[in-house]
């Protein structure tokens, strides 16, 4: 590949991943019902509302998920790995079914991801700052709060001391090691075409 393209390429994956974590968000967020209101979550709406809009008449939600944000994350996955290949010269239609597999991988792996650093970002709030009323702040707990309260019922309590973020990040680094990892070495991409799908997951 050429100089030029390769910098195409940086931009378009750097943008495109960008919006791709917006539009994960956003459904994180009603996933965990975060405040609506909050200026980030307002801000995530705002943002990806023009394409979600037209899916949410086709696909309705179920059970309170919303299926439409999640096919918005999937197509917008799947649509930025095609431009990248397309940019590389790769054959896009022979590795489709591959791809697919990737963009669900990929799409894991981000969701991961998000949860772990909003842990990291919740565990030293909770020492620099404890009970912030910052919009961010609130945010990132409400996150949290979902996958930490069924580890804190299974805890003991150790008078005060928190200790469910420990465990939620070992659960999280499995996840990523043992499921993530192995299943994008099923996935058959070799050579240049893993290697630009490589930094996604």
């Amino acid at each position: 590949m050429s100089g030029l393209t390769e910098a195409l390429i940086y931009v378009i994956q750097t943008l495109g991943q960008l919006y791709l974590l917006v539009a994960l968000l956003r459904f994180i967020l009603q996933l965990v019902r975060a405040d609506f209101y909050n200026p980030l979550c307002q801000f995530s709406v705002k943002v990806t509302q023009p394409l979600l809009a037209p899916l949410r008449r086709l696909i309705p939600s179920v059970a309170g998920i919303d299926l439409a944000g999640l096919v918005l994350v999937l197509l917008l996955q799947l649509i930025l790995m095609a431009v990248l290949l397309l940019l590389a010269g790769v054959d896009v239609l022979q590795f489709f079914p591959s791809m697919l597999v990737w963009a669900l991988i990929a799409i894991g792996g981000l969701f991961l991801k998000i949860f772990f650093f909003a842990l990291i970002i919740s565990v030293i709030l909770s020492w620099v700052a404890p009970g912030s009323a910052n919009p961010g702040a609130q945010l990132v707990n409400q996150i949290c709060e979902p996958l930490l309260a069924p580890i804190r019922n299974i805890l003991p309590n150790l008078g005060g001391l928190d200790l469910s973020p420990i465990f939620a990040f070992i659960a999280i680094n499995l996840l990523e090691r043992l499921v993530i990892g192995n299943l994008a070495l099923s996935t058959g991409l070799v050579g240049s075409t893993r290697a630009l799908l490589t930094p996604f997951l």
